[in-house]
């Protein structure tokens, strides 16, 4: 039986580590740890550095400990140590790496340096064993990107946000109205209650060609929304709170839809479209993008909701498909705000607050 991996996710705000094991190609999560930090945050509207990265230094250590339990394993029963070292917040991915460096150093077993992005596009190929290459649509608080997955160390990028990631945008929009975060949750609720017809929204760069997308003018129209409403009326009503969460969440999922259905026209060969990240959990969402792979004659696959967003097990199953590759990392391995998978092509413009855009 082929030895597990551990792996240790801190990015942004979610402290994870997860013990995952390969056997004849397939994966099996022997332990999923994760801590959020939403309490922490909750006060500043949004995730602060400085403080998810003390809290990430606060917590590995506990974290991993739970990790090795909820396996039943100790750390000679592993082959290896696999870690986030970017992108994402610097002060968490550095606690990360340096923790994850500890690790190996003190056991004697090879350190992966694992892509976060990496983590999320393979994530298929660990629940249902997914065959290369396949399109992904990483859609989440700090990216959004199609890659094209021909491996675990080949991406290729067709498009992806230039300004806000959809995460981003959703977090923005329930402040702009008064919903809590985080805000994609709120939204969705909300939604659920609203009319999407009432409010005229755009539906940024469809009239181009191309899969790049556009959320920031999006944000700014539901902001000129609110303000019409509050100089009429003095202020949000309840029902003017769900109509507008339905309307920008119609927009949002329009827009990815037509994007999707443009990438996999322009990407032929594919065994699937997957899609993860966080923005994967929003139901209304999700369905469209199942009708898009339907029409287009491709299986779609959205990993389960708790491995759509940031976790750990993910990282240890890329360290999986990095090592079968014949990959290692140094002790000299970095951590890195800023990482691109697909570096034949220059960055994405823009910069998200959860994340670097890559």
């Amino acid at each position: 039986m082929a030895r597990a991996l551990l792996g240790l996710e801190s990015s942004c705000d979610e402290t994870a580590a997860a013990v995952v094991r390969s056997s004849d190609g397939a994966g099996e999560i022997l332990s999923s740890i994760v801590y959020g930090q939403a309490d922490l945050h909750s006060a500043f509207g949004g995730v602060v550095p400085e403080i998810a990265a003390r809290a990430h230094t606060e917590k590995l250590d506990y974290c991993v400990e739970a990790a090795l339990a909820e396996a039943g394993l100790g750390l000679s029963d592993l082959g290896g140590v696999a870690v986030t070292a970017g992108p994402g917040l610097i002060g968490g991915v550095l606690a990360g790496v340096m923790c994850a460096k500890g690790i190996a150093a003190g056991a004697g077993l090879p350190l992966i340096g694992v892509n976060h992005l990496a983590g999320h596009a393979l994530t298929p190929r660990l629940t249902d064993g997914v065959a290369y290459p396949y399109l992904m649509l990483l859609v989440s608080g700090g990216h959004c990107q199609f890659l094209r997955v021909g491996g675990p160390d080949r991406f290729t990028r067709l498009g992806g946000t230039i300004d806000d990631s959809p995460g981003e945008a959703f977090d923005k929009v329930a402040r702009l109205i008064g919903l809590p975060q985080p805000g994609g949750p709120a939204i969705e609720r909300a939604a659920q209650a609203g009319d999407p017809a009432r409010f005229a929204l755009p539906r940024p760069l469809l009239d181009r060609d191309g899969c790049d997308m556009s959320f920031s003018g999006l944000k700014t129209a539901v902001l000129r929304a609110r303000d019409g409403l509050v100089a009429a009326q003095g202020g949000l009503h309840g029902q003017d709170q769900a109509d507008i969460a339905a309307a920008f969440q119609a927009a949002v999922r329009d827009v990815l839809a037509e994007k999707s259905r443009r990438a996999l026209a322009a990407s032929p060969g594919l065994s699937a479209f997957c899609v993860a990240g966080g923005v994967a959990a929003n139901m209304p969402i999700r369905a469209a993008l199942e009708e898009v792979a339907a029409e287009c004659g491709t299986p779609f696959l959205a990993p389960p909701l708790a491995l759509c967003t940031d976790n750990a097990a993910m990282i240890a199953w890329a360290g999986i498909e990095l090592m079968g590759a014949g990959h290692r990392s140094g002790f000299d391995l970095a951590a890195r705000p800023r990482w691109p998978l697909d570096t034949s092509q220059p960055p994405m413009l823009g910069h998200g607050k959860k994340g670097a855009k890559a």
